[in-house]
């Protein structure tokens, strides 16, 4: 199934995320946001000059939406971490998930004609438990403001991940979304920097933290590509309930790293998110192939055209 790019993404992310926390010794979230960019230009770039094809794109202004979109929501999220807990900043930001399927619901009954996936709902639904469980989020009453910021980044989130899918369903292919998204937060790292009254990398640099922005940038390309390829080939709500292993993939990261043990809870809020994926996973692929059998027509996605 090609919603499990999912786990491709969600695997490359959380290294991006180990380096991303690494980096924050030595560069500012500006000059992270910068170099994420750069590199994700470059690599698209030589990409297609060596395989081919065109970075021209008869869709401009959707391109605009989902890079605009996608970097304030990727600021917002990194901004976050410097206001409230990690768990709880994660949190938040992966309810993304839950408000996609509160759109897809929303448009479902707005048009009354979509059907919707109670099943493939559900399953979002319990990987969110089973996150809540692994983090175990808090928040004091003066961190409102900094949950408020992180909750809004998920809603964005969602708005970004339900545009890939429509460009997809436009036809633009992989590489052309994520160049332009890579190009925009490439502009927004440089903003940021002006902003802050700061040149960027215009200072001491380690061979430490030099590999650690490398590697963001490339696991951040590498993993936007896996992702774009998923929700525009894959089931939307598939996709976005395989997002959570994200989480799981971190915790790992924790444990070894940094000796985090998620304790009793956590590992049976990651047997939740992985039975969910699971089951998610196996409900998509009989409703295809009940709706094959019943029409004789290839399987599609029963939300193909929610967007």
């Amino acid at each position: 199934m090609q919603s499990l790019w999912m786990l491709v993404a969600s695997f490359l992310f959380s290294i991006m995320g180990v380096c991303v926390k690494l980096s924050s010794d030595y560069y500012s979230t500006a000059e992270v946001v910068l170099c994420r960019g750069i590199v994700g230009v470059i690599f698209i770039y030589g990409l297609v000059m060596i395989r081919g094809g065109t970075l021209r794109t008869p869709y401009p202004r959707d391109h605009i939406i989902r890079g605009g979109v996608g970097v304030i929501s990727l600021w917002l999220w990194f901004y976050s971490f410097g206001l409230l807990p990690v768990a709880t900043a994660t949190t938040l930001n992966y309810m993304s998930s839950i408000w996609i399927a509160a759109m897809l619901f929303g448009i479902a009954w707005w048009q009354g004609k979509k059907r919707f996936e109670w099943g493939l709902a559900g399953t979002v639904l319990l990987s969110f438990i089973g996150v809540a469980m692994l983090l175990r989020p808090s928040i004091d009453s003066d961190q409102l403001a900094g949950g408020m910021i992180a909750l809004f980044s998920g809603v964005l989130s969602a708005l970004v991940y339900l545009q890939v899918r429509k460009l997809g369903l436009l036809g633009e292919p992989e590489y052309r979304v994520v160049f332009y998204f890579s190009f925009t937060g490439l502009l927004a790292g440089l903003a940021g920097c002006v902003a802050i009254g700061r040149i960027p990398f215009w200072h001491a640099h380690t061979g430490k933290g030099l590999a650690l922005l490398v590697t963001i940038g490339l696991t951040a390309t590498l993993a936007q590509i896996a992702m774009t390829r998923a929700y525009r080939l894959g089931n939307t709500l598939v996709t976005a309930n395989l997002q959570y292993t994200g989480i799981v993939f971190a915790s790992l990261w924790g444990l070894f790293i940094w000796n985090d043990a998620p304790g009793w809870m956590g590992w049976a809020g990651i047997g939740i998110i992985l039975m969910s994926g699971v089951v998610s996973t196996f409900y998509n692929q009989r409703s295809q192939q009940q709706s094959r059998q019943s029409s004789n027509l290839p399987a599609i996605d029963p939300i193909a055209t929610e967007v």
